[in-house]
């Protein structure tokens, strides 16, 4: 599933990003990568989807969470 389908209050898993090159860096930058571990915490009515990634929480725009795919993160043990 793409970011924009998930459940706000949930905890995802990013699987893999399908974005431009720079756009890619620029989430790296940010710590969102392949096999980063994120919360939804909400949805605007613009479209765009707020995160939070290792503390920090980050917005983003309907077309790049289109482009990041993720899965349900279940803690190991």
């Amino acid at each position: 599933m793409t970011l924009l389908e998930t459940k706000t209050g949930e905890w995802y898993c990013v699987k893999g990003i399908s974005e431009a090159e720079n756009v890619q860096r620029r989430l790296e930058a940010l710590g969102i990568l392949e096999g980063t571990r994120i919360e939804v915490l909400n949805r605007k009515n613009t479209g765009a989807t707020i995160i939070r990634v290792r503390g920090t929480r980050w917005a983003l725009g309907k077309e790049i969470a289109l482009g990041i795919e993720v899965e349900e993160y279940h803690e190991k043990g």
